[in-house]
């Protein structure tokens, strides 16, 4: 069971690289009142960035409620 985690993760992972890698155009970026264009490899490096992180705090607080 851990060799298939371990694969799906791996495969998983080079998809999302080869969507970053793939998507380098500069793209207009809003955030609140913030506007600027960026390289669409920077916001898709922060979303999953932000995905990562926020399954690590959702982990966190299940653990800690058992």
């Amino acid at each position: 069971m851990t060799k298939i985690k371990l694969v799906v993760t791996l495969i998983l992972g080079l998809f999302l690289f080869l969507i970053i890698v793939q998507n380098t155009t500069p793209i207009p970026g809003r955030f609140l009142w913030f506007s600027m264009e960026v390289p669409a490899v920077v916001l898709l490096l922060v979303a999953a960035a932000g995905g990562f992180v926020l399954g690590l705090l959702v982990i966190v607080f299940l653990k800690r409620d058992a």
